[in-house]
């Protein structure tokens, strides 16, 4: 049996296909950002305008993993994942000859769709083919290959902008697309057999969204990771204010903090992947939701009392960004295998709460203008401490079914 298991495992080719799935999202908004003032200015729009063209990415990428993940439990994940990972690619081609902004929105919502599928269907691969700890660590590993896409896109987009601009980002995205594509087709096989697809029609889906949404630790779960994500969109949405308008970095300067602060996310990762190998993951998910906690604390009175200091705030800013290592892997393995009877819906509706907050809490950031690094200090601090109510309270008492299944599995080996 535990060959079985082995031969089943996702191999790391898997994996790094995965990870570039599930790296969509940095990649399609990270690399344009440093392009809005000169989007509004080619296409003669206010920069409002140019800034509806990530919401309505964001948009579509929550929509569609409610949309796609329920479709994953029905036909199987490869289908779908193909079939997004097409109009994706389609999207970005066609975004980068928009000729209004009118275009240009429309089609980024068709984007976020598109690149949905990888995000849904990545987590849902993991939890179809893995168990227990080795989903943590697949997890963590995927993360850990993800988070070159935050450190290298603010660089590579602004590079591509001032030489060839804004249009070129949208064509550097097509290729990542392809890329996509082409590992998709020759790497990612089915993993969910027909035998354990669930049937179709509106009665199948309102069950299998039923079975997902009563279950109290699936939700504990997804509520934190949701209620992080949302703290984290503050920091990535307030961070060019505060470390530019407020502290005075040029974009140079930016870029490369930027991408330091997203270093430290990858350190986090590695640290909580070797963790999980001798601690349970809900112990290393509390451990590092109660460092969120106090690190966004720590910002908070920084920024309020302290005139945001240059260095400490760079560092709490740093250390943040850490913590998201040891919580995202570990609650999206803990939400997906909790509900894997409907692994597709679980990682839709997880994917769903997780853009949908962070797209809620970004304007939140620049309530006091974009001097003034309060709101950001404040919409962190209440983020994650909601993450941490929701864990405590929701999965309080909570053995997740796989540890269950190795705990008993060692005490039979033992007899």
């Amino acid at each position: 049996m535990s060959s079985a298991k082995e031969s089943s495992a996702p191999s790391m080719a898997l994996i790094a296909v995965l990870a570039l799935l599930n790296a969509v999202t940095p990649f399609a908004i990270d690399m344009y950002l440093s392009a809005f003032p000169q989007m509004a200015t080619d296409l003669g729009t206010p920069a409002t305008s140019i800034q509806l063209t990530l919401t309505t990415f964001l948009a579509g990428l929550a929509t569609g993993q409610l949309v796609i993940g329920s479709l994953s439990d029905r036909y199987g994940r490869r289908k779908p994942l193909i079939i997004g990972t097409i109009a994706c690619l389609a999207a970005s081609i066609l975004c980068a000859f928009a000729p209004t902004i009118e275009i240009l929105v429309g089609l980024r919502f068709i984007q976020g769709v598109g690149g949905a599928a990888g995000v849904v269907i990545a987590r849902a691969v993991i939890a179809d083919r893995a168990r227990g700890s080795q989903a943590a660590r697949l997890f963590a590993v995927m993360m850990l290959i993800g988070v070159l896409a935050p450190l290298t896109a603010p660089i590579i987009g602004g590079a591509i902008v001032t030489s060839l601009g804004w249009r070129a980002v949208f064509g550097a995205l097509a290729l990542l697309c392809l890329l996509m594509l082409l590992g998709v087709l020759f790497v990612v096989k089915e993993s969910l057999p027909v035998e354990l697809r669930r049937p179709g029609g509106l009665k199948a889906l309102a069950s299998s969204t039923h079975s997902v949404l009563t279950n109290r630790f699936y939700i504990g779960y997804t509520l934190t990771m949701a209620f992080t994500s949302a703290a984290m969109f503050g920091y990535i949405s307030a961070s060019p204010f505060v470390l530019q308008n407020i502290m005075g970095l040029s974009p140079g300067h930016y870029s490369l903090t930027f991408g330091a602060c997203s270093l430290t996310v990858g350190a986090g990762t590695a640290v909580a992947a070797r963790l999980v190998k001798s601690h349970s993951p809900r112990r290393v998910l509390m451990a590092g939701v109660a460092a969120m906690v106090v690190v966004s604390a720590l910002l908070l009175v920084t920024v309020t009392i302290g005139g945001v200091p240059h260095w400490p705030t760079v560092a709490l800013m740093a250390c943040f960004m850490g913590c998201m290592g040891f919580i995202y892997s570990n609650a999206a393995m803990l939400a997906t295998t909790e509900v894997r009877h409907a692994a597709g819906t679980g990682s839709a509706v997880l994917g769903f709460l997780q853009y949908g907050t962070g797209a809620l809490a970004a304007p939140l950031v620049g309530l006091a203008g974009q001097h003034s690094a309060v709101p950001m200090g404040l919409t962190m601090f209440g983020a994650a401490l909601a993450a941490a109510v929701a864990l405590l309270l929701l999965t309080r008492g909570h053995v997740p079914a796989d540890e269950a299944e190795e705990a008993l599995a060692g005490s039979l080996a033992t007899q």
